[in-house]
Order: C-alpha cells, then structure tokens, then sequence
C-alpha cells in the first residue's frame, strides 16, 4: 500500500489500523533544536479523542502517544521523530456483523476491490482513528512555526451557520462548547441539531473554517506546488471532506471582478481579502482563510441496503459507536493538516536555518 507519507521537507508517514495494538508515525524534516512542549501535544490529541462529550462517539481511547525517537532532554535532534498511540478500547466484535457486508459510503468496497481483502473492524487503515497520528505531527509543527497561529471552528452544522465574518468572531469561545464554534449562541443550535440527530439515529455534515495568521509575503509556488493548491490537498486527505474553498470561494462566481478583486495599498496588504490571502499560488501576507466540507458520517443506526461479499442484496445494521457528527473533532486534524503544510512550505522557502 502506498500514499502513506504526506509532505516534502516536513514529512509524516503513519502506521496502523483502527483495530490494531496501536497507531503511529514517524516525522522527518523536523528542524533540529526546537524546544518542545509535549504537553501541548498530548493537549491537541485530547481535543481529537472519542469521549470528550455527549455528542461524539463514546469510544474511550486515552490516546497518550508516546515519542520513541527524535527528542533528547526536550528538544529535537533533527533525526526522524518516532511515536506510537496504543489502542485499548476497539470492542472489534461490534464489527463481527459486517464481516462480510459492505457499508454504504464506507471505504469496504473500494478497498476490498483494490487489495483483494479488507480489514472489517472499524474500517482499518482507512478509518479515521489514522487521523490521531496527523495530529502529533501538526502539534510538532505547530511548535515549530512558533507565532504563526492556526485557529479551525466548527462554521456550520446542516443548515445552522455562522453568519459574521470570522475578524469580529472570538476564537476564544471555540473550546467553551463541545461543537466547538466561534460564536456561543450558534453553537448552542448546532448542538441541539446534532443530539437531534444522533437520537433519530442519522448522521449530518457541515463545513470547518481555518484561518492562518502572521504568515509572511512568499509562501508558494505559481505553478505545481500551489500553497492552495497544497492545502487543498492536504484537506481533502482528511475522512469525510468532500470540498475546500478559500476566500469567498463558489460565493465569488456570483460576483464581478470589479467587485471581487482586493485592491493593494502602498503597504503591501490589500483593502479586502476577498482571495483568502492566497494569489497565484502564493501568499500575499494577508490572512489565509478556507473552508472545508464534510459530509454525513456515514455509519447510520438505521437499516440500509447495501451487498455482501457473494454480491448478495443485504441489509446493514448500524451498531457500535460512531460520531453522529464529525466536525468538532475535526477541528484539531484541519489545524494539524494546515500546519505541516504551512511548515513545510516555510521550510522549502527560508530553510531549516531560518526556522
């Protein structure tokens, strides 16, 4: 199996499945001398674990990842950092039941078609319990951007949204509430939404917003390494992402260019930020802001008609513990995602010296 390292200076590659004795990775490309905050680490993991609240899955993982290589007496050494998050609360049998059934708008299919067997227990590789992994690598690089700031929120649930623009949104308010979203009072109907919806056994979707900022002018290439084009992709690698848009993104096709375009004032930065701080590929030193999509988790507690392994027509029965919806803890891996790119790209600008 390929297409398991993410990256080009600042690079991750991950190990394991949802069902295995653990998950993992190793970094490469970390700039050696950097101070770290482990406990910062561990805090961005816990923003990802099942089992924070009432409406996400009740899995109850720990997931104290434990650094094997790569750190000495706190600090980086720039050989590869090694890691390991031990798995200890799978409950595999709840997956005996679709052994041999597909679910619908899982992975089994395709994956089943692609290498000839499938690991049925929560999804294996594919699952989303891989992203964990994503997220120590993001907090490292995090630390390493030092006053590059990241901040992700939940910005709409089905059709409940933020409306303000994220500059008069308090990113403070993101962790007061289990949905974690920039504005209290939305926050408080997309939970209810989302109990609503766990409780009729469905799933929803909904978009998380990421903005990047004190990035410098210059960050990019114009052509195949794209920054968008790079954080898209990186996004779009995430389970359930099923679209990216920066800036004002499909709303600017509605729009003249005399409407949409940012006019540059005499100090480099521009009146509006219309393109979400991104032009021709490259950053203009304004905020990086995108948007990205996610789709309805798509393990039901409702039946669904689906096929087996022998191509027989069957009913799938939703059981075990699953998400009803996906974005508040996908809050932590779209920050961790942005990060390795950001480093990444910074690196492939100024070099590990400059870092």
């Amino acid at each position: 199996m390929a297409g398991n390292t993410f990256g080009n200076r600042f690079r991750v590659t991950t190990f394991g499945e949802s069902h295995g004795d653990a998950i993992g990775g190793v970094i490469d490309g970390c700039p050696a001398g950097i101070e770290l905050d482990l406990v910062a680490v561990q805090r961005e993991l816990d923003r990802r674990k099942p089992g924070q609240s009432k409406i996400v899955t009740q899995r109850k993982e720990a997931d104290e990842v434990r650094f094997l290589s790569g750190i000495f007496e706190g600090k980086t050494t720039g050989t590869p950092i090694g890691f390991i998050i031990e798995n200890t609360n799978s409950k595999s049998k709840d997956y005996d039941h679709i052994k041999d059934i597909y679910r619908p708008s899982h992975a089994d299919y395709v994956y089943d078609k692609k290498y000839g067997h499938r690991d049925h227990r929560g999804g294996g590789r594919s699952s989303a319990r891989e992203t964990a992994c994503r997220v120590v690598a993001g907090a490292i690089a995090k630390q390493v951007l030092g006053k590059l700031s990241i901040t992700a929120f939940v910005s709409s649930v089905g059709e409940i949204k933020v409306t303000a623009p994220y500059t008069e949104l308090d990113f403070n308010e993101i962790e007061n509430n289990p949905v974690r979203c920039a504005d209290p009072l939305i926050a408080k109907q997309m939970e209810q939404l989302i109990k609503e919806v766990k409780k009729d056994g469905d799933s929803i979707g909904g978009t998380i917003t990421c903005v990047i900022q004190g990035v410098p002018v210059g960050l990019g290439e114009p052509v195949f390494d794209r920054l968008d084009a790079e954080l898209a992709k990186a996004m779009i690698g995430i389970n359930a992402v099923k679209g990216v848009e920066f800036g004002l993104g499909f709303e600017a096709t509605r729009m003249k260019g005399s409407e949409h375009n940012d006019e540059i004032l005499p100090n480099g930065l521009t009146k509006t930020n219309n393109a979400g701080g991104i032009v021709g590929g490259i950053s203009n030193g304004m905020d990086i802001y995108f948007r990205v999509a996610f789709k309805p988790t798509a393990t039901l507690m409702k039946d669904q008609l689906s096929i087996n392994t022998q191509n027989e027509v069957v009913t799938v029965q939703g059981k075990g513990r699953h998400d009803a919806c996906v974005l508040p803890r996908a809050v932590p891996i779209v920050e961790a995602m942005a990060a390795i790119v950001m480093l990444d790209m910074y690196i492939e600008q100024y070099g590990k010296l400059k870092m």
